[in-house]
């Protein structure tokens, strides 16, 4: 066995005695491909031969083999050690949960603060609306002062003669269609009809 495959077959069995769970070789070829370089073939064999060597255990399910570290190996733990675990585990899943809570608040002020007008933007930007507005204060001071204002009076005598027009131009305009129907009628008739 070369040097490569020694090395290989140690992280391998240092990865499961690490994660003390069990795995298929398609398993820990994935998750130490990087570290290791062996290649599928190389893993399955240095996997038969740790359970060969009794370093690990090796279960058949069907055709597929599932590995994991031997047990004997490991102290056994008594129900106080497994509570007092049990008891850390749950204390490091609350600070997880508070962790990424804040962490999810802290992105959301990141992102509104990205959103949001820097101090430069924001002079430029009121040095706009504040040219917008004396251009409507100059708009609206010329108006103001303008002589020529129409009265109440006046406008309503303007819309009194518009009524008057409007008025006479649907008159004009429905004669105009009554004329323009009868016209085209004629047109189709034959003219011995027409005549009569």
């Amino acid at each position: 066995m070369s040097k490569k495959d020694s090395a290989g077959v140690a992280q391998i069995l240092a990865y499961l005695n690490e994660k003390n769970r069990p795995f298929s070789a398609q398993d820990v070829f994935t998750n130490l491909q990087k570290q290791c370089g062996l290649g599928k073939t190389a893993v399955v064999k240095a996997m038969e031969q740790l359970a060969q060597e009794g370093k690990i255990q090796e279960k058949v399910y069907g055709k597929q083999k599932i590995y994991f570290a031997d047990q004997s190996q490991f102290a056994d733990v008594s129900d106080a050690e497994l509570k007092k675990m049990d008891a850390r585990i749950t204390e490091l899943s609350t600070e997880v949960q508070t962790i990424s809570q804040s962490c999810r608040q802290l992105d959301a002020e990141l992102k509104e603060l990205n959103s949001s007008l820097t101090t430069a933007e924001m002079k430029t930007q009121i040095q706009e609306l504040q040219a917008e507005c004396s251009g409507y204060k100059e708009r609206l001071e010329k108006i103001k002062s303008a002589t020529n204002h129409v009265t109440p009076e006046e406008r309503q005598k303007v819309y009194k003669e518009r009524e008057t027009y409007v008025k006479e131009w649907r008159k004009r305009k429905r004669m105009v269609m009554i004329h323009e129907n009868i016209y085209s009628e004629l047109q189709i008739l034959p003219r011995r009809q027409n005549v009569s």
